[in-house]
């Protein structure tokens, strides 16, 4: 009770201290596996806390006014995990998955949901799954969802690069056609996802691993690092990552870049 109090005090004293609400946030979900060992826990019980704490964390940036947010929920690398593991994740996705089209929030909140990553990699059954999310909630645009599976910022960039050699060979395009702009026009399936304004970690890994490099590490985003475990991250976690990148904003240097309206991705 005491730790609540005392949490809920903190907490509006870090709303205080934000002047800068970023656009769009990148979060690394790291540490379920941690979590779990160190709980003696099974290791499906820990991906599953985490897909818990996915969903209250939606709610918190939604809250705060963040309206672009996305997920590292699974890597090209993590197929290099046990197959059961990997099982276990899929069906965790799917589960999620089929949950959006009868979630009255993601319809009350219009919440736009959309998969970055290779899809080719994917099980049917979840690829079904993240079809029909889509689907539903491609007419939203007050709060876009991006979940990153099977996604490798290297091999985003790669599939981009053949996407537009095959233009290329086609007759589409012409060599003096490319340019940093057409070419992220095929990045994430051609969605126009804005530049990465912050990136959180948790599980207290000091890396970003490679992810959304393009919206990222090319436009000098904010990046905040901390150690709870990602079924453990807390309300005041993100608040102090949002602190983070407000002083940055406040500090003169750096602008959000302007950008075009965001219209609900076909």
């Amino acid at each position: 009770m005491l730790r609540a109090i005392i949490e809920s005090v903190y907490e509006s004293l870090l709303r205080r201290q934000i002047n800068h609400i970023p656009r769009h946030v990148a979060i690394i979900q790291d540490g379920n596996r941690r979590y779990a060992k160190t709980y003696n826990l099974d290791t499906s019980k820990g991906h599953n806390a985490g897909a818990d704490r996915t969903e209250k964390v939606l709610n918190w940036v939604h809250e705060i006014g963040i309206t672009h947010i996305s997920l590292y929920s699974f890597s090209t690398e993590n197929f290099e995990r046990k197959s059961e593991e990997v099982d276990e994740l899929f069906r965790i996705f799917k589960e999620r998955f089929q949950r959006v089209a009868s979630d009255e929030r993601f319809q009350k909140n219009k919440i736009h949901v959309k998969m970055v990553g290779d899809r080719s990699l994917l099980p049917s059954d979840l690829l079904n799954a993240v079809n029909i999310a889509e689907e539903a909630t491609k007419h939203h645009n007050k709060f876009f969802l991006y979940v990153a599976l099977a996604y490798g910022g290297r091999n985003e960039i790669v599939r981009a690069a053949r996407k537009v050699l095959t233009d290329v060979k086609e007759g589409k395009i012409s060599r003096d056609d490319i340019s940093e702009s057409l070419l992220e026009s095929h990045l994430h399936d051609g969605l126009r996802i804005p530049p990465v304004d912050l990136i959180i970690r948790t599980g207290n890994e000091l890396r970003t691993s490679n992810f959304l490099p393009w919206l990222a590490n090319g436009n000098e985003c904010a990046v905040y690092f901390c150690a709870p475990y990602w079924p453990l991250f807390r309300r005041i976690d993100l608040m102090r990552a949002v602190r983070v990148y407000s002083e940055r904003m406040s500090s003169g240097q750096y602008t959000k870049q302007d950008l075009p309206a965001i219209t609900p991705h076909s």
